[in-house]
């Protein structure tokens, strides 16, 4: 008999009347690429499939908006009460419980959110949204919910369970978190009403979270699962905490059949890192509110937030912390985390490296892209996986840095006799330098996954192998793929060769160099990136930026989480503010201040990198097909090179 790993985690659990294979949840993550009438895209099937597919035990939609009027978040919100998405939310739910998970409608309402787009059209009164009380919110008077209204939204929640439950999903759940308006009549900070709906008591503001379980519990019948989904704390001043989130819990036990339980609340910028949890935290993070709420309920209880780790998540089911883990990026970076677990696989588990390019990419251009999962956004593409190539080829991947790993690979993966060179003594490129920094410790993860990946498949690895045209020519590949990355960009400043001048990529692997006092020339998020890092070694740490803004590198989430920890890890942060003289003394500057002089030990530059072109260049008819990719061509970030890599792998061999 086969001896699972994860005896728990693997355990079936019934909620209601209904079963679940595992206890492992695909939480809600959108798909909410909504067309001009309201319909989704003929691709969201697909992504919930796969993570059904890949052994997830339920799959949650998107918010599914209960009311279209006035309960949307944003434009692209899918509503329960549009016809127009019925039958899309049929197909999710057919595509979902065909793989033998069972589909998890999520339903919300905005609340005061509401409407924030004015521009966005099928809004009756456009800019009209209802709170808990009246107030002053996006240059917008929020209106009061009357009783009226409260009845309205009550039985908005109850039509769209019925809606969801007859399109074929298997369970409800319901959205009482994160700052949304179930959250908003909870909190003690944004509900303030004086009659039965609010105050104080916390009987009062659990009021319309409790009637909304009822009525929905009413319109799906007895036995039907019905989730919801609250945050442990509000984790901000004036924001409930843990001990007020039990009593929230303690109404609720009775009229629910799991209580998911996260934290925070994103429309509070200090803790949009903690209802989701940065590289910058500790794994699980939230665990603990969940595993508190536990000892007091005796209702089931989810946990959510930076779940990945299968050793983390059975412990986290075995002691008692939880029933049931819910894991929203790690299943977008490996979709097949499930089933790899379960066959005692975890080292073939791609880590999420939590820097929410998913995130960014959904809200700037409604798909999630993910760094480390080039399908991921994909998935109706590749349906049916990777095929073998039409023609085998030998490939010579000249690099391995990110985007050549993963070229190797995915050429491996077509069935290509792959040759993979890199003139340094280990895989990984120029990320290398960042393994041991700590909140980049899943960086190193994935590193070495791939670098398993890589000898699991069988490819030829030689390292401290140069690729030139001479050693190129001599190997007689079909095709050659250049990913020889980029260098750092050495900016033309006065004193920038003194001795205590050095490259942020140096500084990494030599921080014994960095002064206690140093000066960061480059706002990007490299620069932030390492001010954060030498920070948290006790070095006091001012960063220089020519431009008026920090630069991204095109994940704003991120950056905005990074710009939260610099500030608390007491960084300065100067932008408008060109270097003009480095001395040994530190660095003389003009801002809008005029001139100004920053002292410090030591100098690091971090302005950019070059593209190592011309040495790509180089090998161009050195092979039939030849490509370039990544950095060497124009230096992005780690979802560019994993992406490019993946899809010129699997052009090659068409003929």
């Amino acid at each position: 008999m086969y001896k699972c790993k994860y005896p728990h985690l693997f355990e079936p659990i019934t909620l209601g009347r209904t079963w679940f294979r595992n206890r492992i949840f695909a939480s809600p993550t959108g798909y909410q690429n909504t067309a001009a009438d309201g319909s989704l895209a003929e691709f969201a099937p697909y992504y919930y499939s796969r993570k059904a597919q890949g052994g997830a035990a339920s799959v949650a939609t998107c918010e599914i908006i209960v009311d279209k009027e006035i309960g949307k978040g944003g434009p692209r919100h899918v509503s329960a009460d549009d016809p127009t998405a019925y039958m899309d939310f049929c197909r999710i739910a057919n595509a979902v419980t065909r793989y033998g998970a069972v589909a998890t409608a999520e339903l919300q309402h905005a609340g005061m959110y509401a409407n924030r787009d004015l521009s966005f059209a099928g809004a009756a009164s456009r800019g009209e949204a209802y709170g808990p009380v009246e107030m002053e919110l996006d240059g917008r008077i929020i209106k009061p919910m009357d009783e009226a209204m409260i009845e309205r939204t009550i039985k908005k929640y109850a039509d769209a369970a019925a809606t969801m439950k007859r399109a074929g999903f298997g369970m409800i759940l319901i959205h009482g978190g994160h700052g949304w308006m179930l959250q908003q009549f909870l909190s003690p900070y944004t509900n303030t009403r004086t009659d039965k709906w609010g105050g104080a008591p916390i009987e009062n503001r659990a009021r319309l979270a409790v009637a909304i379980c009822d009525a929905i519990r009413k319109a799906v019948g007895p036995g039907f699962p019905i989730e919801f989904r609250m945050s442990g704390s509000e984790c901000y001043d004036g924001g409930y905490d843990i001990n007020e989130g039990i009593a929230i819990a303690k109404q609720l036990e009775d009229h629910v059949d799991l209580i998911h339980v996260s934290a925070g609340s994103h429309e509070v910028a200090e803790v949009f890192t903690v209802t989701h949890p940065r590289m910058f935290l500790g794994e699980g993070p939230n665990v603990k509110y969940a595993a508190e709420i536990k000892k007091n309920v005796h209702t089931p209880v989810a946990t959510v937030g930076a779940l990945g780790d299968p050793d983390m998540m059975e412990e986290i089911i075995a002691s008692g912390k939880a029933d049931v883990v819910e894991i929203a990026r790690s299943l977008i970076a490996d979709p097949d985390l499930p089933t790899k677990a379960r066959m005692g696989a975890e080292e073939r588990i791609t880590p999420c490296l939590r820097c929410l390019s998913c995130f960014s990419n959904e809200v700037q251009v409604g798909e999630k892209y993910c760094a480390v999962n080039p399908s991921s956004g994909y998935e109706f593409e590749q349906r049916h996986g990777i095929p073998k190539a039409d023609v085998k080829k030998k490939v010579l991947v000249a690099g391995g840095g990110i985007g050549g790993m993963q070229a190797a690979i995915s050429c491996a993966q077509r069935g290509h006799d792959v040759i993979l060179c890199e003139k340094s003594s280990t895989l990984g490129g120029i990320l290398l330098c960042e393994k041991d920094v700590p909140f980049k410790r899943n960086l190193d993860r994935y590193m070495q996954h791939q670098i398993y990946e890589i000898g699991h498949l069988g490819i030829d690895v030689r390292l401290n192998t140069e690729v030139t045209p001479e050693f190129a020519t001599s190997l007689e590949p079909d095709v050659l793929i250049a990913s020889l990355g980029s260098r750092p960009v050495k900016p033309p400043i006065p004193g920038i060769d003194g001795k205590n001048v050095y490259s942020g990529e140096y500084i990494y692997t030599h921080t014994e160099d960095a002064g206690n006092s140093t000066v960061i020339l480059g706002g990007g998020l490299v620069g932030l990136e390492l001010a954060l890092f030498l920070a948290g070694m006790g070095k006091k740490i001012t960063v220089i930026e020519m431009l008026d803004h920090v630069s991204d590198g095109g994940n704003f989430l991120h950056m905005e989480g990074l710009l939260i920890e610099i500030k608390n890890a007491g960084v300065e942060l100067h932008l408008s503010t060109r270097a003009d003289k480095i001395t040994e003394e530190g660095v003389y500057c003009t801002s809008e201040k005029g001139e100004e002089f920053f002292a410090g030990d030591s100098v690091i530059y971090a302005v950019g990198m070059r593209p190592n072109r011309d040495a790509a260049e180089a090998l161009r008819f050195c092979a039939p097909e030849f490509y370039m990719i990544g950095d060497c061509i124009t230096p992005k970030n780690i979802t560019n090179a994993t992406s490019m890599a993946f899809e010129i792998s699997n052009s090659i061999g068409r003929f």
